[in-house]
């Protein structure tokens, strides 16, 4: 192999191991901002065949129907604290800060944070859910599978945190 091959050669293994470590790295960097949406059910019974849950700490998102008679506010201060429930399970949640205008009992709402023990998570981000008119028919299909029962059959399910 003469100079001029061998000197390519360097050149394009230099520059594939250089994107490989910048892949490596952003990718790393992102691992850590990645927030995996969670129904209240597969948090507390686990997600996927691998049944795999959240652990404490982790950042996620979770997505539920709000219970009707489960919202406390604190009369002092912006704290609200809620359950959210789907067909498999009741997390509870609490927030700090003022929220979405559409929400309210009974309705679907999306809640990012850090799930704590005792399957609460802490969240900082509330967003309500509005008009269904357009979701997909697999999704309004899903809807209707998990949230066909009344509010008061999920007061105990899954072993939620109270």
């Amino acid at each position: 192999m003469n100079a001029r091959r061998k000197h390519r050669l360097y050149a394009v293994l230099a520059i594939l191991l250089g994107l490989g470590v910048a892949t490596a790295l952003v990718m790393y960097a992102l691992r850590s901002n990645i927030d995996l949406f969670y129904t209240p059910g597969e948090i507390i019974n686990g997600k996927g065949e691998s049944a795999e849950k959240p652990e404490p700490g982790q950042r996620l998102r979770v997505g539920g129907m709000v219970m009707p008679g489960s919202v406390k506010r604190d009369a002092k201060t912006l704290q609200v604290s809620f359950k959210l429930y789907d067909a498999n399970g009741v997390v509870s949640v609490s927030f700090n800060g003022i929220l979405p205008d559409l929400f309210r009992e009974g309705q679907g709402v999306v809640a990012q944070g850090v799930l704590q023990p005792g399957n609460q998570i802490l969240a900082k981000e509330v967003l309500a859910k509005h008009d269904e008119k357009y979701t997909p028919p697999e999704i309004k299909d899903a809807m209707k599978k998990n949230h066909n029962s009344p509010p008061a059959a999920y007061s105990n399910a899954g072993g939620g945190a109270s």
